[in-house]
This record gives structure tokens, sequence and C-alpha cells, in this order.
């Protein structure tokens, strides 16, 4: 069923010819070959707009400040006003090719001298022909002849439509490359000094000249040249560049284009081939035609293992055939372990490659990491290996699963296997050297700047790490949590999937011994259920049956001792006194079995609420202290007002407190000392210690003393119940989140420590 299916879902599949590899490869290789050469080309023309533009300034800042600083100029053409010498300059500006315009004018406001290249109708009403020059309108002029300024000033200006000029602001800079066939004319402005060095020769040669020719005022400024430059020549030439840049741009994109479909239709040719041949096989067709390696390099290699497959396939489809059957019974009795098997997780997730893969790519969608790596710990090699890496390419994957990296101490890999510490780095420069150089390579090659990393610890045992970076995203300290958190059902995970792959070898040997073992399991169940029977039938007689007799016996004890029946011999007294004694004795010994089925049933809850643990004992203590009077043994509980709040059961600590001074007045002789005693230690815990003067334990017998009805001897035999004290206690510690434990020597008493958290732990 499983092969006809398969075989009908690949004779139903259309071939994808549209979106094969080979348009995937000519259209990704073509897509950065266009923008590519288009990003070059757009570089190469910006870069000769921008020298060309800074020509132009700086032809226009040559011009100007010549002019500008020539005494000739300044001296007979701004300050004597000479006609003649102002012609002279004018012509030899005016015949540069790039100048529109000059303008000269004086100190006090009056145009000096001007001439234009281009024309501009005066308006629209205005008769044909009525044209005049374009200059500058703008009150620049005003405020350039009062600023003594030593270098030009550059003013843009925009030639519209109408031959008229719009001044431009720098803040449109970035528009120019899209407005190259606009002319652009470039406003060279800058005021003629006075020159204070040629002042007294003049003024003893021009004594006869009118008052005019010097002005009485001192003003550094006597005049102003403005040039305008245009762009039209260096436009025209920019054009010319892109024309030849696009011709050449579409040339190379088209030869790369056609040179990669020639590349990919080599390589996919023999592919589809493979293709074919595949179809045919997975058709049903036996014995397929060999094909034939037309080249030897990858492909014609696939090509030949390809042959050598089908031939193979052939061979073993006899065998397939002949071990059907047999597969078919062992299906079915696989079926009932891969049932429970997906009741924990499904069966693909105990491949450690699959179930590392799935859990990188969750973590890299859900939680935006750009990478991510899982190292395995290898510490009978000293080292750690990458066992899982995703968000790189291929190729750096391949070089990163050849090499092992050693466990050096001081390393960052060190910090984490054998520290255990998580790590947090912001700049892995900054680390540099506490890294393993092959492993700085490829993280510098992948774009790693910023990287976390956290153990991954099962059972005691490290596994490896877990690590992860976000690109050019600096990690932060949630980034760290988040691993913290994750990791540790990573490393369960990886735990799990090692130990299904050791389970896998075992269970064909599992498989024999299924049966007779779940013969025996159930035989064994059984009597466990009816052990498990017994034992609540005997609790509850013990309960129900045996202590109303009990409390009878006691009632008649205590009346006979307070001669209700009458006067009593001192033999009567001393019998009675043994009765009541041991009946309260064995009241205590059934509280305690009932108190253990409850524990061990898992019927006890616990009321937690803030205790004082000082108060509880004390309260143990007072009630028990009849106890210890009567035997001549001293009972004392420490005082200390230190102690921090407990969160627990009130009566169940009282409970413990109850069971371990009771046990230590019991097994105290007379003259002999109980103390109580209270510490902060560890941190987070309180201590306490029920220590006493008795007979003690023997070193042999201390593995064994909080085990339930553990038969331990003892110097007073007389005192011994049954044995379920210590063992309720030490569950109710333990149900607290505490532990227990003691240190005893024959004849030196014996000192119970538990310890407790207190509520801020």
């Amino acid at each position: 069923m499983g092969t006809e299916r398969i075989r009908q879902d690949l004779e139903s599949q259309p071939t994808a010819w549209f979106f094969g590899l080979r348009l995937k490869f000519v259209l990704f290789f073509s897509l950065i070959l266009i923008v590519t050469c288009s990003s070059l080309s757009w570089y190469f023309i910006e870069t000769r707009r921008m020298a060309m533009m800074e020509n132009l300034q700086e032809l226009g800042t040559i011009l100007l400040t010549n002019t500008v600083r020539n005494d000739h100029f300044r001296i007979g053409g701004v300050v004597l006003e000479d006609r003649a010498t102002l012609d002279q300059f004018m012509r030899s500006l005016m015949a540069i090719d790039h100048v529109v315009y000059v303008m000269i004018t004086a100190a006090d406001g009056r145009i000096l001298d001007q001439q234009s290249k281009r024309t501009q109708r005066l308006s629209n009403d205005s008769p044909t022909g009525s044209h005049q020059p374009i200059y500058p309108q703008d009150r620049m002029s005003e405020s350039l002849l009062q600023t003594p300024l030593t270098a030009p000033l550059i003013t843009r200006f925009v030639l519209s439509s109408e031959q008229r000029l719009i001044r431009q602001d720098e803040s449109s800079d970035w528009l120019l490359p899209f407005l190259v066939r606009k002319e652009t004319l470039f406003d060279f402005a800058m005021p003629v000094l006075r020159d204070s060095t040629h002042r007294p020769q003049l003024s003893l040669g021009l004594e006869d000249q009118s008052s005019s020719a010097f002005p009485a005022t001192t003003s550094p400024v006597v005049g102003l040249v403005r040039i305008g430059i245009t762009d039209a020549q260096a436009k025209e030439a920019l054009v010319a560049v892109v024309r030849n840049v696009s011709v050449l741009t579409i040339i190379i994109i088209a030869a790369g284009i056609l040179s990669t479909h020639l590349l990919t239709s080599r390589i996919t040719t023999p592919l589809r081939k493979l293709a074919g041949a595949a179809r045919q096989l997975a058709t049903g067709n036996d014995a397929p035609v060999a094909l034939v390696g037309s080249t030897n390099d990858e492909v014609g290699e696939l090509t030949r293992v390809f042959n050598d497959m089908t031939q193979s396939l052939h061979d073993r489809n006899q065998a397939i055939t002949m071990n059907l059957e047999t597969i078919r019974r062992q299906v079915t009795q696989l079926t009932t372990v891969h049932q429970a098997s997906t009741a924990i997780a499904s069966a693909s997730m105990f491949d450690m490659n699959q179930l590392l893969d799935s859990v990188l790519q969750l973590l890299t969608e859900n939680l935006g990491f750009s990478r991510m790596v899982v190292m395995l710990n290898h510490p009978e090699r000293n080292c750690t290996s990458f066992a899982r890496i995703i968000g790189v390419s291929p190729e750096l994957a391949a070089a990163a699963y050849r090499f092992d990296i050693p466990i050096v101490s001081g390393t960052i890999g060190a910090d984490i296997v054998t520290e255990r510490k998580p790590v947090l780095v912001h700049d892995i420069e900054t680390v540099a050297h506490r890294m393993y150089p092959p492993t700085l390579e490829l993280m510098r090659r992948s774009g790693v700047r910023s990287f976390v990393g956290v153990p991954l610890q099962s059972h005691g045992k490290i596994l490896g790490y877990l690590g992860g970076d976000r690109g050019s995203v600096q990690c932060s300290e949630e980034d760290l949590h988040i691993l913290l958190t994750i990791a540790g059902h990573v490393a369960a995970a990886i735990d799990n999937a090692r130990a299904y792959a050791d389970l896998a070898e075992l269970t064909q040997h599992l498989e024999d011994r299924i049966d007779e073992r779940t013969q025996e399991l159930s035989h064994a169940n059984q009597q466990l259920q009816e052990h498990d029977r017994r034992r609540s039938t005997f609790l509850s007689i013990v309960s129900h049956e045996l202590r109303t007799p009990m409390t009878a016996i006691r009632s008649f004890a205590e009346n006979m001792l307070d001669g209700v029946t009458g006067p009593l011999t001192d033999m009567q007294q001393t019998y009675l006194t043994r009765i009541q004694h041991n009946v309260a004795r064995l009241g205590r010994i059934i509280a305690q079995l009932l108190d253990w089925s409850r524990l061990d049933t898992k019927r006890v809850e616990l009321h937690v609420e803030e205790v004082c643990i000082h108060q509880i004992a004390t309260i143990a203590a007072e009630s028990l202290r009849m106890v210890a009077s009567e035997k001549n043994v001293s009972l004392v509980v420490a005082e200390i007002t230190s102690l921090p709040p407990l969160q627990g059961d009130r009566d169940k600590l009282e409970q413990i407190f109850w069971n371990l001074i009771g046990n230590a007045i019991k097994f105290t002789p007379p003259g002999g000392h109980v103390a109580v005693e209270f510490s902060l230690s560890p941190p987070g815990f309180v201590q306490t210690c029920v220590s006493d003067s008795g007979c003690g334990i023997d070193a042999t017998h201390l593995p064994n003393i909080f085990e339930e009805f553990s038969k331990v001897p003892s110097a007073m035999p007389a005192s011994q119940g049954a044995q379920l004290g210590l063992c309720i206690t030490k569950t109710l510690v333990a149900m607290h989140h505490g532990q227990i434990w003691v240190e005893s020597q024959p004849e030196a008493g014996s000192r119970f420590y538990f310890t407790l958290p207190t509520v801020e732990s």
C-alpha cells in the first residue's frame, strides 16, 4: 500500500520547469549583476558630475580672484572708474565660453559696467523682440559692499524655461542627478578691497583730482565684481558619458546573463536526465536505461552513483519481496511500542540532527536570532564540536563541522563548559584573545558581532552549550535569559535523544522477552495489589478496631489508679501503671502507622503559612517537658531572636520537633540532657540541631536510620517503637524542601540536623 501510494504521488506530480534550478540560478545571478553594474555606473556618473561641478567652481573662483586682486583693475577700473580698463577686463572675461555675465559695481552701488550673453523677454505684453540681458536680481550686492570678504561667495541659480534666474537652495543638491538637462548658473561674487599700500603714492600723484576720486570714508570695500558661470557644456558632456556608460552596462549585463544561462544549462541538463530516470524507477520500471556520465565533475559522479543505485535496487527488490511478510509481522508487533512512543514525542524528534534542526529553526523564527549553534561536549577528548549550526552559508557550516574546539582554561568555551557560566559578549573583538582562532575567524566571516552562550546541563552533566546572535543588533541580558530558559529543555531533549539512540540498540533483544516479562509483571502486579489491599485492610482494622478497646483499657486503668474501684495494693498500682504506659505506647505506634500510611499514599497536604520555628520548637518542648522530668532529663531550647520567618505547615513542623525531641528523651538515660539549637547555615536556610547525651548509634546503622521499619540495635531496647518516627520526620522535612541527617557515635549521644528554607529564599 505504501509503495503504491508513493508511486501514484510521483506520477501525478507535474514537472516544475518554470521554477527549475536553471531559472533560479539565472534570475539570482542576473539580479546580482544588474544591481552591481547599475551601482557602479551610477557611482561613476556621479563622480564625473561632481568633478565637473568642482572644475566649474574652481574656474569661477580663479577668474574672480585674479580679477579682483589685480592692481590695475582695482585702481584704474574700480577706484578711478576708467572705462577703457573696465572694457579691457570685461572683454577678457566674456571671451571665456563658460562665462554668461559679468557685473562690476562701485562702492556706492552704481553699476560701473555689465555684460550678459543671455536675454529674457520683459513681459508677455511687451512687443516682439523686446528683451533685456539676464542678471541676478537680488539684494546680495548691497550686503557684500558692506562686508570685506576675501573669498568668493558662490550662489546657485537655475535658468527657467522663460530664461529667468531662480535661486536654488543647498538642500536640493541631492536632486541634481535627476535635473542634468536643466541649466544651472553659478554666481561668483567678491568685493574689491582697498589696498592701503598703494594709497599714499596715488594720493601724491593725484592731488589735483577732484575730491570725489577718493571718498572721505575709509571703508575697505571700493567695489563688487560678480561673474556668472554656466554648466550647460558640462552637462552636455555628462549626458554623453551617461549614454556611453548605459550602453556599456547593458552589454555587460547581457553578456553576464548569457554566460550564466550557458553555465547553468551545463549543470541542469544532466540533472534533468537523472530526474527522468528516477521517475521511471519510481513508476515501477525495474531496470531503467543506464545513464552515461558526460562530465568528470560532481554531476558525472552523481550519474555513476545513480547507475550503481538502480542496479542495487534491482538486486534487492527480490529480497525485499521475500522479506515483506516477515516485515509485516514485525510491524504489527512494533505498532504497540510506536503508539506508546508517540504519546511522549514523535518518533522523528528522537533523531539528534532533526531534533536540533527543529529546535534551532523554532528559536530563530520566534525569538529573532539570526544564527544559532549547538555545541556538544566530549569530555573524553576535552573538546567540543559543532553539532548543528543554522543561519550561515553551507560552506561555512561544512567548515565548522570539520574541526573540534579544545577546552583550554581561560577561554570562552571553558567558562561555559567547565565553569558552567552563561556568557554574554557585546563585542567579539574585546574577547578575541580568549577565543579559539578558527572559531573566531568563522564568526567574523559569518558576520557575528555579539553573541550569547549558555551551558546545556542535564542530570549534573554538561552536554555542551547553546549559542546565538542577532546579526547587527547587539545581544542583551534578555537574550541571555531567554536562552537560559530554553537551555534546560534543549538539554533534556538531547539527553532523551541520546538515551533513545542507546535504547534502539536493545530493541531487538527486548522484543523476544516482552511476552515473558509481561506475564511476570502481570503476576507481580496482582500480588502487589493483593498486598496493598491487605495493608489497607490492616490499617483500617488498626484505626477503627484497635483504638476502641485500647481507649477502654486506658480508661479502666486510669479509673482504678484514681481509686474508683477501691484501694489498691502497691503491686496493683505498679501493674496498672505499666498497663497505662504500654497503652500510651501502643497509641503512639498506631498514630505513627496512620501517619506513615497517609504519607505513603500522598494523602497529606501542607497548609503553608509564615511561622516562627523557634516558637514551634518551644511549644513541642513544653508538651514533652513532663516526660523529660519523669526521666530526670534536662530539656533546653536555645534562646535566639534573629531567626528569619519560614513558610511551612505549623502542625507538621510541630510533629517534626515532637518526634525528634521525643526520641532524644526516650534514648537518653536519667541524668542526661537534650538540647535544641538553631543557626543560619547554609545561607537562605535555618539549620536546627536536636542533640542528646544518650546511648548513640553505631556508624554501620546510620545509613538506614531514616528507613521505615528499620531494625537498628539500641542499648535501650525497651524504648524502641515501630521504627516509623524518623521515616515520617524525613518525609515531612522533604515536603518542606529541606534536608535531614544525623551524626552519632555509640555512648556519645546523637545530633539530628535538619534545614528549612527561609521566606526570602
